[in-house]
């Protein structure tokens, strides 16, 4: 794995994790019974941004070095995932 895949690769699982982390703990001007004019009930009124940023980061890192550990010690490879028999023992691709 070269340095970009490997900046790819820790991008991808850092925006998943955010995704899944992001609408944890958001407390509601719906919740907190003070509604802005013009504004939606379910708007956030505190979202702890930046530690949920944080948060992402730790869990991406640790995540990261595991699938980037996986990869690199040949654990698991591309001709492990080719269930069509596309790559041949070399790695190449014969497309018959």
């Amino acid at each position: 794995m070269g340095p970009t895949s490997a900046l790819v690769l820790f991008a991808v699982i850092w925006f998943m994790v955010l995704l899944i982390i992001a609408p944890m703990r958001v407390r509601t001007q719906g919740d907190e019974g003070e509604i802005v004019p013009g504004t939606h009930a379910g708007a956030p009124e505190h979202h702890h941004l930046k530690k949920k940023m944080w948060i992402t980061t730790g869990v991406s890192v640790v995540l990261w070095l595991i699938i980037a550990g996986i990869i690199l010690s040949g654990w698991i490879s591309v001709q492990d995932i080719d269930f069509f028999g596309r790559m041949g023992p070399d790695g190449g691709y014969h497309l018959n």
